[in-house]
């Protein structure tokens, strides 16, 4: 059964996987979290057919992982952002926009060091955008010309 956002069809294609990265950054809507700084966990999932590449052996036929991960780097390293959606928006929305094809990305943004009272691993968002939802870089318009 296929839902209107197509999670279906992505259950059984072919993806990239980045996990546990780890970056410094300057995110947070308290003060002390924009002055201080603190680390961030990235983990990264890029829909795309990779049957050619399985096929040729060749980086031209897929996306470089490094690529992806120089992408989260220089968003959470980059400018700050009040909320970790943000932060999330723009490692997907930048990678959906440099790759045409990647059908969809998947974003995990985590905060380890948060302050609650209790142990936690990461406080953080997921996020899931789709080719046909990414936002074009100039002038904020759907792209609507290349759809899943």
């Amino acid at each position: 059964m296929v839902n209107m956002t197509g999670e279906r069809e992505l259950v059984d294609a072919d993806k990239l996987i980045l996990r546990g990265l780890q970056f410094f950054g300057f995110h947070g809507v308290k003060q002390e979290e924009k002055k201080l700084g603190q680390k961030f966990l990235v983990d990264v999932d890029a829909w795309l057919d990779l049957s050619v590449a399985g096929k040729t052996d060749s980086m031209s036929d897929t996306v470089s992982y490094t690529d992806i991960y120089r992408i989260a780097k220089e968003v959470v390293e980059g400018p700050s952002q009040n909320l970790l959606e943000s932060v999330a928006h723009l490692i997907a929305n930048t990678t959906l926009l440099k790759f045409s094809q990647i059908s969809a990305v998947r974003v995990v943004v985590g905060k380890p060091h948060v302050a609650v009272r209790g142990p936690v691993d990461y406080l953080g968002v997921e996020i899931m955008r789709y080719r046909k939802n990414a936002v074009m870089a100039e002038g904020g318009m759907s792209s609507s010309s290349e759809t899943m």
